[in-house]
């Protein structure tokens, strides 16, 4: 197996003409850079917009004045997409896109912070982060779920299901035992249930796989809602009422400003998290079976020839991927909520699109998710300081955060070359 390589990034295509991508990013930017300048600039108040290193008002904090702030972060933006539209060689696209969406965030908080009523213009850092990591666990988990489906071939368009399933689970199996580990594998046992009837008909039976998960998460959507109305809503203290992972402190690690009280004063599902991140890019780019894995996604025919039980490793994958989103959706029911009917809310579909920003890569996804995350906790941010950009605008941040990076900030990019090809042995 150790002579076998894998392609793993796509082949670089030429741009034609004077526009570019980089050109076109770069006017984008630029034009976010103006409006921010100037719209951000008039709306900010003078007052100090205030960033505590925190979870209140008081202690150390970044300060800078509200109209200044707006004025100089959307000079910055524009300025990065004046750097991009002159042609700036390709290798500085990702830092210059980088610099640019940050400074126009930091324009717009600006004005919001310091124009928000007296009292509430802070924001504070540590419930910013904690609220982001949060919010992007059950992204995580599932977009991880997408990585180790979509390497061996399989589209897992299922993972709003395996999610669900695994939150129903969770809370069903947690409440009738009173114990969080039983409701923990009781999740993974539920998200792995949708993968296996994903994996037999699309491996076995080679149905469309993205027909199937569209199939498969309206059944996760109708058994978990028949069977919360029949059993959790007539007896919640009975079917619905599972105990939750309490926080887990990390001695000194929780004591890094910030970082530390948003990061290691936390439930199991951040570590686990975190850890799977960690230990499936390893697994995925420094061992045999990441090789392989890699092999089936590209070029399962080829990988055959060389002895790799191409369908077996298909298999074990999307099971292990159920396991991995049930156990993302039980960060749900069994540190957060109660749950409710279809509760995910279309976070599969966002843990999806992660997948995709971050280039079928573990470490991409879970920087991908944190993205959405952030969109998300801003949106609750910016709720809570009473700001004046609609409710309604405001719930709609994640999905539309979603649109606009999977739309504008990916760019060319190419799944693993047999995804979603069915396999059938000569």
């Amino acid at each position: 197996m150790s002579t076998m390589a894998v392609p793993d990034v796509a082949v670089a295509q030429v741009d034609e003409g004077f526009w570019t991508r980089t050109r076109k990013i770069g006017a984008v930017l630029l034009a976010l850079g103006v409006v921010a300048t100037v719209v951000f600039g008039a709306l900010a108040t003078d007052q100090q917009a205030r960033f505590t290193l925190s979870e209140t008002d008081g202690g150390a904090a970044l300060e800078i004045d509200g109209t200044i702030g707006a004025i100089l972060f959307g000079v910055i933006a524009a300025a990065s997409g004046v750097a991009l539209l002159t042609g700036v060689p390709k290798r500085w696209l990702t830092t210059l896109l980088g610099v640019g969406i940050v400074a126009f965030v930091l324009s717009f908080l600006c004005w919001q912070v310091s124009a928000a009523p007296e009292g509430r213009n802070f924001m504070p850092m540590v419930n910013m982060v904690r609220g982001t990591f949060i919010l992007a666990l059950p992204l995580i988990f599932g977009a991880l779920a997408g990585v180790l489906c979509e390497r061996s071939g399989v589209v897992n368009v299922a993972i709003e299901g395996q999610l669900l399933m695994g939150a129903f689970s969770g809370a069903l199996f947690g409440s009738l035992s009173g114990s969080v580990w039983v409701g923990l594998v009781a999740a993974a046992i539920g998200g792995a249930f949708i993968s296996l009837l994903l994996a037999v008909f699309a491996i076995r039976y080679l149905v469309d796989q993205v027909v199937m998960g569209i199939v498969l998460n309206l059944l996760a959507v109708g058994v978990t809602g028949f069977l919360y109305e029949r059993l959790m809503q007539t007896d919640a203290q009975k079917y619905n009422s599972a105990p939750r992972f309490g926080t887990w402190e990390i001695p000194l690690l929780s004591d890094i400003p910030v970082l530390g009280p948003a990061l290691f004063r936390s439930n199991l599902f951040l570590y686990l998290g975190l850890l799977l991140v960690l230990v499936i890019h390893i697994a995925l780019f420094r061992t045999r079976w990441g090789l392989r894995t890699r092999a089936v996604g590209e070029h399962p025919t080829a990988a055959d020839t060389l002895g790799v039980k191409v369908l077996r490793v298909r298999y074990r994958n999307v099971l292990l991927a159920g396991v991995v989103a049930g156990i993302g959706g039980a960060s749900y029911t069994l540190a957060l909520y109660s749950f409710t009917k279809n509760m995910i809310g279309g976070k599969g579909f966002i843990a999806l699109a992660a997948l995709i920003f971050g280039r079928w890569s573990p470490t991409g996804a879970l920087l991908a998710a944190l993205f959405f995350g952030f969109a998300d906790q801003l949106g609750t941010y910016l709720g809570a300081i009473g700001s004046g950009i609609p409710s309604q605008f405001l719930a709609m941040l994640p999905y539309l955060a979603t649109m606009l990076a999977v739309a504008g900030l990916v760019g060319r990019v190419r799944a693993p070359a047999a995804d979603g090809k069915p396999y059938i042995k000569g």
